[in-house]
C-alpha cells in the first residue's frame, strides 16, 4: 500500500480555453423538501472550476432549485407521488451520462424504488464516473447486488453511518475498527475510490492511501459532504483521476473549512461558508 502525502495540482488552464474543456458536471438529486442538498453540490462545483454545471431533479422541485443561483442549468425529471425520482428518468439518465464528464447522485434524492432503479441504471453505464454521495449510497445499501451491476467509475464518499450500512449489506465479517482498513476493504471489494469522511478522512483505491490533515469540527454540520461532493466532480471533470480528484478534494474541502472557522467561528460555520472560502483555498494551496 503506497502511502501518498503530496497534494495534487489542477492543471493550468490554456489562454485559449472555453467551459468546454473544464468539465460538464451533472448533479442528480433532490426531491421535494430536499432541495438544498443539490444546490449546494452544483454551488460548490461552480467554485471548484467545472466549467459547465447542471442539476437534474424532480420537475415539481426544479423550480426552488433554479431560484438558488443562476449559473447553472437545470433539467426536470419524471417523479414519484412522494416527490422523488422515479424509474421513468432512467432513459433521460443514460442521456445525460454521455452529455456530461461526471454525474454526481445522490443529495437530497431519498431511496424510494425509482431512486434505486435510476442509479442502477446509472452505475451500470460503461466508460463513465459517478460520485455517489448521501441518499445514493443508502440505495447502493439496499441493493447490494449493484456491486456486479457495475460498469461505471465510481466514487464512493460515505460518512461512518453510511459505511456501516454498505458494510453490513456487501461484507459477512464484522467492520473493523481502525478507519483505514475499513475504507481500504471496501475499495478492494467493490473496485472504486473510497472517500471515508470525518476526522482525518481517508481516501483509497486500495492500492494508494491518503489520510487528510485539513478540516474542523464546525464543519459537521448538515450540507458539509454535499459541498465536498461538487468539488471532487469539478476536479474529476477538470482532468483528474478519481484517487487525485478525491485527495485534492478533500484538502481543498478541508481547507476551506478552516478559513470559514477563522471567519465565522466553529460554533456558526455552515456549509454555504465552505462554498464561499473555496475561492481563497484554492488560491492558498497554489502559493505552495
Amino acid at each position: 500500500m503506497q502511502t501518498i502525502t503530496q497534494i495534487p495540482e489542477l492543471p493550468k488552464r490554456a489562454k485559449d480555453g472555453h467551459k468546454g474543456l473544464f468539465g460538464k458536471v451533472c448533479v442528480v438529486g433532490g426531491s421535494i423538501g430536499m432541495t438544498g442538498a443539490p444546490a449546494l453540490a452544483g454551488k460548490a462545483a461552480l467554485r471548484s472550476g467545472a466549467g459547465l454545471v447542471r442539476i437534474a431533479i424532480p420537475k415539481d422541485a426544479l423550480p426552488i432549485v433554479a431560484s438558488l443561483d443562476p449559473c447553472y442549468t437545470t433539467i426536470p425529471l419524471p417523479q414519484d407521488d412522494s416527490g422523488q425520482i422515479s424509474s421513468g428518468a432512467s432513459p433521460i439518465l443514460i442521456d445525460l451520462a454521455a452529455d456530461n464528464d461526471v454525474l454526481a447522485f445522490g443529495p437530497g434524492t431519498g431511496t424510494n424504488k425509482g431512486v434505486r432503479d435510476v442509479l442502477n441504471t446509472v452505475i451500470s453505464q460503461p466508460n463513465k464516473t459517478v460520485v455517489i454521495d448521501a441518499d445514493g449510497l443508502n440505495c447502493l445499501a439496499k441493493s447490494p447486488e449493484w456491486v456486479s451491476r457495475k460498469q461505471a467509475s465510481v466514487i464512493l464518499t460515505p460518512h461512518p453511518g453510511e459505511m456501516k450500512k454498505l458494510w453490513t449489506s456487501l461484507l459477512r465479517e464484522p467492520l473493523p475498527t481502525d478507519r483505514t482498513a475499513q475504507a481500504v476493504i471496501l475499495a478492494e471489494k467493490t473496485k472504486s475510490t473510497v472517500v471515508l469522511k470525518g476526522h482525518e478522512t481517508v481516501v483509497t483505491d486500495s492500492q494508494k492511501i491518503y489520510i487528510n490533515t485539513t478540516g474542523n469540527p464546525g464543519m459537521a454540520t448538515a450540507g458539509s459532504g454535499d459541498v465536498l461532493t461538487g468539488i471532487i466532480s469539478a476536479l474529476i471533470g477538470q482532468g483528474l483521476d478519481n484517487f487525485d480528484a478525491s485527495v485534492l478534494g478533500v484538502y481543498i474541502h478541508g481547507l476551506a473549512g478552516n478559513l470559514a472557522a477563522e471567519q465565522k467561528g466553529q460554533v456558526s460555520l455552515i456549509a454555504i461558508d465552505i462554498i464561499d472560502l473555496l475561492c481563497q483555498a484554492f488560491m492558498k494551496h497554489a502559493e505552495h
